[in-house]
This record gives structure tokens, sequence and C-alpha cells, in this order.
């Protein structure tokens, strides 16, 4: 539950964006989110998905709203936003028409124990980079010449 976070053991927060072209969330991304969190992977924290229409209106559905806080229902009724109004509105801008996206942000629990330790022995982690998904593949192909 969100009421067990505390700043001192939280592990690492990511936020991604997970586009969808012509609206076509095929809810195969939902389970998947499920399972990570459930085998504690990962802890949702805000999830909101947007939508826009062909004439450029938006729509929100947040991890609040009762089909969502139905998926959801280890954080469902926290109030804990991470993501603004104005977050949201910077991603639905960049969409094109008729086409979605999942914002969601979670807590990387499988790396607490290690940054609790980090920060316990005075250290910090002053460069986290993630490498492109388009780099490990070259690199993984490389292995195989």
């Amino acid at each position: 539950m969100l009421s067990e976070l505390n700043a001192d053991t939280v592990g690492p927060v990511d936020v991604a964006v997970i586009a969808f072209e012509g609206n076509r969330f095929n809810g195969e991304v939902v389970p998947a989110l499920q399972e990570l969190q459930r085998d504690g992977t990962v802890r949702i924290l805000d999830l909101t998905f947007v939508r826009k229409t062909g004439d450029g209106s938006v729509d929100v559905v947040e991890l609040t709203d009762p089909a969502v806080a139905a998926a959801f229902g280890q954080v469902a009724g926290s109030q804990f936003d991470l993501l603004s109004d104005e977050d949201l509105r910077t991603v639905a801008e960049g969409l094109p028409p008729e086409s979605s996206a999942a914002v969601v942000a979670w807590e990387n629990t499988w790396a607490a124990r290690l940054g609790a330790a980090i920060r316990g022995s005075g250290g910090e982690i002053v460069m986290l980079e993630r490498i492109p998904r388009t780099s490990v593949a070259e690199a993984v192909a490389a292995l195989g010449t």
C-alpha cells in the first residue's frame, strides 16, 4: 500500500509514457503491469490513460477512476499524484490525433534495498542512464556474428 511509503526506503521511481497509435490499446499492458506489481518488482504509484480524438479533444482517465481502480486495487483510492495536470497536458499535446498513451509512474521496489544501502553508506548515485533498446538489440545481434 502507498501508506507504507517511506522516503528513506522507497526505491527509484520511473515514469513511462507508452503510446498507442490509432488508439489501439489492446489491454495487454495492464496484466503485465499487474504481474510486475504482484511479484514485487515494481509498485504502481500513479497511472493515467490519455486519449486524443480526431478533432484534437483529449480524454483523461486517472488511477482513481473506477474502471482503472478495479484493475489496480492495491493502489486505488490513494491520492498519490506524481503526474500533474501539466504533465498530462504535455503528453496529450505530443500525441497525434486518434492515438492514446498510458502514463505510469512506478517505484522500482527491486532496487529499494540497494538504494537504502547506498544512502546508509553515505554514497549517492551520480549517474544513471538507461541504454536504448535499439543499442541493446544491436549488441545482442553482434554476439551472433
